[in-house]
């Protein structure tokens, strides 16, 4: 079983000084309204965009892989199963996401998460039971960094850049099952950001 760390705070919050919550850091630059709700939204993400018309979801990869620096400290291992997914709202790619577990997890309480084919994940994180979600972590992709590098090639590679630009802005959580993290990582198309999340 693998220890639990302490919860990340959130870097976002309103571009006002004065409701920043405690221990909190300052985003870099202004986050807007929509966008916020967006990156801190509770709950089913695949059931928000669902307010918004048909989502459909590709699986893009999956298999054990060798795990991306932040992975590697939030999870405490080295290689990991890995999913990456696009969820399309009526037919264009609106979200890039990413879950990752370690490799007992997914023989253990997460091995449901390699049955799911084109079945969002949310089947498995908001219906089962004994299910705990660290706070969400939001943040913008640095331009050089291994993951937006990634998530642009992925978008010319599955001909998706015709949509509109790749994903910049992303958030985290980790859930946790009998003592065992999965790490989900979401990043959302420019285009989605402005859209009303439901409340």
């Amino acid at each position: 079983m693998l220890p639990r760390p302490a919860s990340s705070a959130s870097r976002l919050h309103r571009c006002t000084p004065s409701s920043r919550p405690p221990g909190q850091r300052p985003p870099r630059g202004c986050v807007s309204a929509s966008l916020r709700r967006w990156l801190q939204a509770p709950g089913s993400l695949t059931a928000r965009l669902r307010a918004h018309g048909t989502v459909t979801l590709q699986v893009t990869c999956q298999g054990r892989q060798t795990l991306w620096p932040q992975e590697r400290e939030a999870l405490g291992t080295s290689e990991g199963h890995v999913r990456e997914v696009v969820l399309l709202i009526d037919g264009r790619p609106a979200v890039w996401a990413r879950s990752v577990t370690p490799l007992p997890a997914v023989k253990g309480p997460w091995q449901a998460m390699k049955g799911l084919g084109t079945r969002p994940l949310a089947e498995l994180l908001f219906t089962r039971r004994h299910v705990q979600r660290d706070p969400l972590v939001g943040e913008r992709l640095p331009r050089h960094s291994a993951e937006r590098q990634h998530i642009v090639r992925e978008w010319q590679r599955l001909g998706m850049a015709a949509s509109g630009p790749a994903p910049v802005w992303c958030r985290r959580s980790v859930f946790w099952r009998r003592g065992q993290p999965l790490q989900v990582m979401e990043s959302f198309a420019p285009w989605v950001t402005p859209l009303l999340t439901p409340r």
